[in-house]
């Protein structure tokens, strides 16, 4: 069971600190990319595997309560400048995959627009908002593979009330440049590849590997509940577990991938 521990009201940052130790943040990563180049993957089209380990889409398009749907078309922009750099990338054994590494700092001369970004659990917008969207896509596909999450972030505010979910609560990266990134390392024998696209209604992703590993993943919720803080909010809670059948003689495992608390940005007792 989890333990639900009180979880204190959000605090406000001064805005001047706030950017200030991002861009410190920024170039403490930067520093690190330079030391490790070496060891982050690139991407490859010559390369194609046809072991497919897990496909996966989402919808681009989303009508969110309070939100201009000029920033939801935004955001299919900003995905499809970002996924030119990281389709097909291989991961070789060793080495780690990095969202930012391959996308880069989203600016508006590169041609990103102004997308949907959560700041404190409030609806914002910012250059390059939206490509949370390809967090999501490219970690729940990851945890339907051997790979190794180096790092992930996950969001700490339940902004919006559950519309047609069809995976578990908090199953998602957030992202922000550079130091708030998914990174996926590869400590198998194997080579994997992650392969994106987009068309008129789907954001589209596919993990592949060089070898057929005869498993199958599933992955599953426990423990999820609301709770009524003493300040006068909600928080949502869960466990997210992995299930791995090998296919050869169909022994499982189990293992805990992560427990979630967030706070709720809305009242779970009321209606949609």
């Amino acid at each position: 069971m989890i333990t639900h521990n009180n979880i204190e009201r959000p605090k406000k940052r001064n805005a001047i600190r706030k950017v200030i130790g991002r861009e410190y943040f920024i170039l403490k990563r930067h520093v690190n990319w330079v030391f490790n180049k070496k060891y982050f993957a690139k991407a490859d089209n010559e390369i194609s595997f046809q072991n497919s380990l897990i496909q996966h889409r989402s919808l681009l398009l989303c009508s969110l309560k309070n939100v201009d749907m000029h920033l939801q078309y935004n955001k299919v922009t900003n995905l499809r400048l970002a996924i030119k750099n990281v389709n097909n990338v291989v991961i070789k054994p060793g080495m780690t995959f990095s969202i930012w590494k391959l996308v880069g700092r989203p600016t508006r001369v590169k041609g990103y627009l102004d997308g949907l970004t959560l700041e404190n659990g409030n609806i914002s917008r910012g250059t390059g908002g939206g490509l949370c969207q390809l967090g999501n896509l490219i970690y729940w596909m990851a945890l339907h593979t051997p790979l190794t999450i180096k790092e992930r972030w996950r969001h700490c505010y339940d902004v919006f009330p559950d519309i047609n979910r069809t995976i578990p609560f908090a199953c998602g990266a957030t992202l922000s440049y550079n130091y708030i990134d998914l990174q996926l390392k590869n400590d198998t024998g194997f080579t994997f590849q992650i392969k994106l696209s987009l068309d008129n209604e789907f954001l589209n992703g596919e993990i592949t590997c060089s070898d057929d590993l005869n498993l199958h993943y599933e992955i599953f919720e426990t423990d999820h509940i609301f709770q009524h803080q003493w300040w006068g909010g909600y928080t949502r809670h869960n466990k997210i577990w992995k299930r791995i059948t090998n296919l050869s003689d169909n022994t499982k495992t189990e293992e805990l991938v992560t427990e979630n608390n967030a706070i709720m940005m809305y009242n779970p007792m009321l209606g949609k």
